[in-house]
């Protein structure tokens, strides 16, 4: 059974930081492209990062870039967002997900990041 579970989300003021943990089982992760995404209410779901299966690529949002650090342990098959200088716009559920050939394959649950002003 595939399981992609978010944690690490919460509320922080305005400037503060956040580290968010996707922990996967079920599949090779390995062998998958791992991407936050996040959605806020009342807009579409948008991509934040995207990291390599073999984390030697990165790519990120413009609205993130210098701020937010994605990153992955593929032996203990996680995903990780280091998220800094977060600004009130940041508030939204975050998602992280599984690609294989440019296909977006699984997504966790999502967790709720609230930025206070």
């Amino acid at each position: 059974q595939v399981q992609l579970v978010e944690s690490g989300g919460g509320l922080v003021q305005s400037g503060g930081s956040l580290r968010l943990s996707c922990a996967t089982s079920g599949f090779t992760f390995d062998t998958y492209d791992m991407s936050w995404y996040r959605q806020a209410p009342g807009k579409p779901r948008e991509l934040v990062a995207t990291i390599a299966y073999t984390g030697g690529r990165t790519n990120y949002a413009d609205s993130v870039k210098g701020r937010f650090t994605i990153s992955r342990d593929n032996a203990k098959a996680t995903t990780y967002l280091q998220m800094n200088s977060l600004k009130p716009e940041d508030t939204a559920v975050y998602y992280c997900s599984g690609s294989a050939f440019n296909e977006i394959l699984y997504w966790g649950q999502g967790t709720q990041v609230t930025v206070s002003s």
